[in-house]
């Protein structure tokens, strides 16, 4: 089995795209940037490493009961596979 806490690499992806759609489209973003950071991706990217991405994961399973992870709190070092 693994940690609750550890996020797949599918569900990182899914983060991290969903985040840079948000920014292109207008949302505030929630790190400092630098002059040259513009790609809503890299954005992304930088507020997932950072752990400011405003997002939970729920994780449900037939015959279980959900799992929900905060980005805050999930482990970012290590990627389940």
């Amino acid at each position: 089995m693994y940690k609750e806490n550890r996020l797949t690499r599918f569900e990182r992806a899914r983060i991290i795209g969903a985040r840079s759609l948000q920014i292109s489209m207008g949302a505030p973003v929630l790190v400092k940037l630098g002059k040259s950071e513009i790609d809503p991706t890299e954005i992304a990217v930088k507020e997932f490493k950072e752990r400011t991405v405003p997002m939970t994961v729920i994780r449900r399973a037939q015959g279980q009961d959900a799992i929900t992870v905060d980005i805050s709190e999930a482990d970012l070092e290590t990627m389940l596979y």
